[in-house]
């Protein structure tokens, strides 16, 4: 295994002094082991590493939630098994001496966790397997930056934080030139950490950020994508800096996306299978039916792309984040834009925000168009002019408590992730709620203290 290779070579001439070895939680944030070269090499290059079940099962602070059947006090949060994957072992250049490996959950007879996201993921890339397609990803990533430290964000309790540059630097090269110090940085340590950056530029916030990533298979773009979310962090805080990847982190700015593309391949030929330039769409009928199965199921999965409560604040008609369930082609207005011509010709979902869980959001799109070349649904007629003023079609959902009803009776999620899964991830969504309602919000305060 050249992954395994890599690492024991490291090891062996001492370039290597630490292993990470993590897995993706329901958040989609890296959690597992710092592991010493010693037992690296004698135990856990092999065997792996023991992780509590309760990671699968608690809110982003940690705390463990009730309402899950697959681990819970009553079992008694037992162990799972984290098994390196070495396809994905690359170097973290900001963190010297170390390389991560990203790991699959099992238990101790090597039966997968099915509600691990990483398998969920997994079972719809073997799904469309079995149909004879290859699933091609990519996740388009923004995100705020502050001159402000993490540290000195939270004293503040999160209030009156300076942006990196108080205009819109949205492709302006001066403005972003004053941040290049941090964005020169992760572009050239992700590239060294084999990642692919294909380019950085200023977004449409003050602050704001995208760094795109070259596509890849659909498991390889989501692996890329956790590690690249941390390290942006990660090397922002070296530098003295705080990035936030909130999907709204103020209302008078706007929102972070996470634009998610995906087409089809024949997985015999490696030839695409979405384009079809003879029809007026200039999609296949796989194509259509993909794009339709995605339209079909946005409000039902509407919750993977949008798993927390602020997630709802970044749909806003005129700020660049969608609010009708229609696609069109290259009309950034729409919820699902085609583009892309020949081999290139693929569906983007803009959905998603910045706070998305990719395993599960890629999971989902795959999930919906594969329902919808399952059932051979009907493409409705693109959407030519501006959405935000569409009548007469499906909203995205614009609260959380939608969402989750939306998840809670969804025939296409019962479907392609099976009963145990659906129960795991409306869980998930139903805690969040819960968590929500057991905290008073300081704009509650200011507007009702005195006046009511």
């Amino acid at each position: 295994m050249p992954g395994l290779e890599f690492i024991t070579t490291g090891i062996a001439d001492g370039s290597i002094d630490t292993v990470i070895v993590a897995f993706p939680d329901m958040q989609g944030r890296p959690v597992g082991k710092r592991v010493t070269p010693e037992f690296f090499t004698n135990h856990v290059a092999v065997h792996g590493i023991e992780v509590c079940d309760y990671l699968l099962a608690v809110d982003v602070d940690m705390n463990p939630l009730p309402g899950y059947r697959f681990a819970n006090w009553d079992l008694g949060y037992g162990d799972m098994l984290c098994r390196p994957d070495y396809a994905t072992a690359r170097a973290i250049p900001w963190l010297p001496g170390t390389v991560m490996v990203i790991g699959d959950l099992s238990d101790d007879e090597g039966v997968p966790v099915e509600v691990s996201p990483r398998q969920i993921l997994r079972r719809q890339i073997a799904r469309a397997a079995e149909r004879g397609y290859h699933v091609l990803s990519a996740t388009e990533l923004e995100f705020f930056l502050f001159r402000d430290t993490y540290e000195e964000a939270q004293e503040k309790q999160w209030k009156g934080l300076t942006p990196h540059t108080s205009t819109i630097e949205d492709y302006q090269l001066f403005q972003t030139s004053r941040e290049e110090y941090i964005l020169r940085r992760v572009r050239q340590e992700m590239c060294a950490a084999d990642i692919p950056v294909e380019f950085s530029k200023g977004e449409a916030g003050r602050g704001q950020h995208e760094v795109n990533v070259t596509y890849a298979g659909a498991l390889e773009t989501a692996d890329r994508h956790l590690v690249f979310k941390n390290g942006i962090k990660e090397i922002a805080a070296q530098e003295g800096r705080a990035a936030t990847f909130m999907a709204k982190w103020t209302m008078e700015d706007v929102g972070s996306s996470c634009h998610v593309h995906n087409s089809l391949w024949d997985s015999a030929t490696d030839t695409p299978l979405m384009g079809d330039a003879s029809h007026p769409t200039g999609l296949s009928t796989l194509g259509r039916q993909f794009l339709a199965g995605q339209l079909h199921a946005a409000r039902q999965l509407a919750w993977c792309a949008a798993p927390t409560l602020n997630s709802y604040r970044r749909y806003v008609p005129g700020s660049w984040a969608p609010t009708a369930v229609v696609w069109g082609e290259d009309n950034r207005t729409c919820g699902f834009r085609v583009v892309g011509h020949g081999a290139g010709r693929r569906i983007e979902s803009r959905v998603p925000g910045a706070d998305v869980n990719p395993y599960l959001v890629i999971a989902a799109c795959i999930a919906a168009g594969l329902y919808g070349i399952d059932h051979e649904l009907e493409l409705p007629d693109g959407y030519p002019r501006n959405a935000y003023d569409a009548t007469d079609v499906a909203r995205i959902p614009s609260t959380l408590v939608e969402a989750i009803d939306e998840l809670k009776d969804s025939e296409v999620a019962v479907e392609a992730f099976g009963a145990d899964v659906h129960h795991h991830l409306l869980n998930t969504a139903q805690q969040e709620w819960e968590a929500a309602n057991r905290h008073v919000s300081d704009w509650e305060l200011a507007r009702n203290f005195e006046r009511i």
